[in-house]
C-alpha cells in the first residue's frame, strides 16, 4: 500500500510548492498511518517529499483515522480530517494537518496531458456533476432510510407513542403502589 500511497502524495506535492516547503523542515521525520488493522509507514526526505519509512516502530507521529475514512474521503472532506487523531510531535502533526487539509489534485490538468485541455475540462466537469449527482443520491436514500425505519416499519416508535407509553406506565405504578397499600391493610 505504501508503495502506491508515495507516489500518489508526492505527484500531488509537485504541484503544491509551499507543502514541500513545509514538510522539509521536518526532513527524517517518521509518520504512522493506522486505519484498523491497516499501517502505513512514511518519511519525510529532504526535498519535502514522502518516502518509504526507515523505521516504522518508532514514528514521530501517528495518525489513526476513524473507520468511515472512505466515505468521508468521497462525500464528507472537510469533516474527515477533524476526526483523525493525531498523536506525538505536535510541530510535525500540525504541519501534516495543514498539508493535508490544504493540499489539492488538479484532476483537470493531469487529465489533459492524457487526453488534450477541452476532452479533460468536460471529463472532469462530467466527474463533478456525476459526484454531486451521486452525493445527492446518497443523500436521499439515505434520508428515506431513516424515515421508512423511523415511522413506516414500526421498527421504532414515535416520540408521542413514547410519551403515552411513558405516562400509562407512571399511571400503573401509581395504580400498583395503591394496591399495595391496600393490601398491606388487610393482613393487619
Amino acid at each position: 500500500m505504501e508503495r502506491l500511497l508515495v507516489p500518489v502524495l508526492n505527484h500531488l506535492l509537485r504541484h503544491e510548492e509551499w507543502a514541500a516547503r513545509r514538510l522539509r523542515a521536518h526532513a527524517g521525520a517518521q509518520i504512522s498511518i493506522e486505519a484498523g488493522a491497516l499501517r502505513l509507514g512514511l518519511g519525510i526526505d529532504e526535498q519535502g517529499r514522502f518516502k518509504l519509512a526507515e523505521n516504522p516502530d518508532t514514528p514521530d507521529v501517528v495518525l489513526t483515522l476513524p473507520a468511515d475514512v472512505p466515505i468521508k474521503l468521497l462525500f464528507d472532506r472537510e469533516n474527515l480530517f477533524s476526526s483523525v487523531h493525531l498523536a506525538g510531535s505536535v510541530d510535525l502533526a500540525e504541519t501534516l494537518a495543514f498539508v493535508f487539509r490544504n493540499l489539492s489534485w488538479d484532476v483537470e490538468a493531469d487529465l489533459a496531458s492524457l487526453v488534450g485541455d477541452i476532452a479533460a475540462h468536460r471529463l472532469t466537469r462530467f466527474g463533478r456533476t456525476l459526484g454531486t449527482a451521486l452525493s445527492s443520491a446518497v443523500k436521499r436514500s439515505g434520508e428515506s432510510l431513516v424515515e421508512y425505519i423511523a415511522e413506516d416499519s414500526g421498527t421504532l416508535i414515535s416520540g408521542a407513542e413514547m410519551t403515552a407509553f411513558n405516562s400509562k406506565l407512571a399511571s400503573l405504578c401509581d395504580d400498583l403502589a395503591r394496591l399495595e397499600k391496600r393490601v398491606a391493610g388487610l393482613g393487619q
